[in-house]
């Protein structure tokens, strides 16, 4: 136990590891290659910095695969969930957070407790051998020496998929004789408001006019070592997704289901919603609008968009190439490198997508060095849960030859039993929420024996 484990990486899932070891009374260094070595996507020195969306997305425990993963995670004793609570902002049925705030507490956490030790430096290159275990947790944007180095030991090339960024808009610079607050179907969030995003509505000329002046907005052009690589499907740039066809956006991000314009008594054609960013009410960002847009571009066609025509950016979007392994076939079932054992991976450069998932794995990583260094045996959660169906999905659920970043989603889960799926008659009786509403309620079921037995 004096030997410290070795976390590289101050995101949400190295931030995470970290305090989960620490919790647990085992040592750990906590490496951070910021503010030696910076990043094209963060701003800051925190930890668990959010360089994207503010939003840990639905918070519906019932329902929703992603509200069961931060039920599980606040179960677990989660640092990424309790600073998310502890920052929230209003967003509807959705968790999101005060992303300064968020990652100040994250990072006064981890500075202040005794078994954690943070060096601020690259590591460059593969860990040192005498760091007997290590838990590389470098996210999407891994320095080019680290990631040349795990190539090295792997022998399989790493996967890249670019990931793209949201503009955030100074609220008092929105137009409020057009634009108005309200929850999609005025839905109550994790803080009871039901008023939560701004809307801005478009009629169908408007809507018409606004996509084809993204399609033909001034855009970031590729590298030619770039050109190959793809965009994640759950966070494509808002006119790649209009280039799919005149209607995307509307049964997309503008889709305007639930919503009343207050002004016309009806629904609008379209809607841009924007959601809060920081605890202070002064920031929104536009959902669903990350871009690869020119900044001067995105200046002049966002503010095309009704009560947006003053808007004043807080930050423009952007575009930044992430970078993952293929997990299914480099990892064993505790997260460690089949070809190096001492190395554990976690979050994002594992392949999996969100700020949730990839503070799970974190989690869970954390708690497997730790039973490790107590000489105890890894556990992992059960396939059913939440946790497990996440971890299981990215150490052989899912198809190496085909691997690309997942969200949690009910689609990772073991089926439910074909008894419990059908009515007295036998026949097909569970479908929809019905069906979630099992799933979640089998996880809940679950989840405690898992707790009990890790700590």
């Amino acid at each position: 136990m004096k030997h410290p484990v070795h976390v590289v990486g101050g995101g949400l899932a190295g931030a995470e590891a970290a305090w989960q070891l620490a919790r647990q009374d085992v040592p750990v260094v906590l490496h951070e290659m910021r503010p030696h070595r910076r990043t094209e996507a963060h701003a800051t020195d925190d930890l668990a910095e959010l360089v994207c969306s503010n939003s840990l997305r639905s918070d519906d425990a019932e329902t929703n695969a992603v509200g069961l993963l931060h039920a599980e995670l606040r179960a677990a004793d989660s640092l990424v969930m309790r600073a998310a609570d502890r920052n929230q902002v209003p967003a509807g049925s959705a968790l999101a957070v005060d992303r300064v705030g968020f990652a100040a507490a994250v990072t006064e956490v981890l500075t202040g407790h005794p078994n954690v030790t943070i060096s601020r430096g690259e590591v460059q290159g593969l860990p040192p051998a005498d760091w007997d275990s290590v838990i590389v947790a470098t996210g999407p944007l891994t320095s080019p020496a680290l990631a040349a180095a795990i190539r090295d030991v792997t022998g399989a090339d790493a996967l890249a998929f670019f990931d793209a960024i949201a503009p955030i808009v100074h609220r008092d610079s929105i137009d409020f004789d057009i634009a108005w607050m309200q929850s999609r179907w005025d839905k109550a969030g994790p803080g009871g408001d039901v008023a939560a995003y701004v809307n801005c509505p478009l009629e169908k000329q408007g809507y018409r006019d606004f996509v084809e002046a993204l399609l033909a907005g001034d855009k970031t052009e590729f590298k030619d070592w770039e050109a190959s690589t793809p965009y994640f499907e759950g966070c494509l740039p808002i006119e790649v997704m209009a280039a799919r066809g005149p209607d995307t956006l509307r049964f997309g991000p503008m889709k305007p289901v639930g919503l009343v314009d207050p002004r016309s008594g009806r629904r609008p054609y379209a809607v841009v919603q924007l959601r809060q960013d920081n605890a202070l009410g002064t920031l929104f960002n536009i959902v669903g609008f990350q871009t690869k847009l020119r900044h001067a571009e995105q200046v002049r066609v966002f503010r095309t968009i009704p009560g947006l025509a003053q808007a004043e950016f807080a930050r423009l979007g952007g575009l930044h190439r992430n970078t993952f392994i293929n997990a299914p076939r480099l990892l064993d079932a505790s997260l460690r490198l089949k070809a190096m054992e001492r190395l554990r991976f976690a979050g994002q450069i594992t392949g999996v997508e969100g700020y949730v998932e990839s503070a799970a794995i974190g989690l869970l990583a954390g708690r497997f060095a730790a039973a490790e260094r107590r000489g105890a045996t890894a556990i992992a959660p059960p396939p059913d849960t939440a946790l497990g169906a996440l971890l299981g999905h990215v150490t052989g659920g899912a198809d190496s030859a085909t691997f690309q970043p997942m969200n949690c989603n009910f689609g990772l889960f073991p089926p439910l039993p074909e008894d419990a799926m059908r009515d007295a008659k036998g026949r097909p009786s569970v479908r929809g929420t019905d069906r979630r509403r099992l799933l979640t309620a089998r996880a809940r079921a679950s989840l405690p024996a898992w707790l009990a037995a890790t700590g």
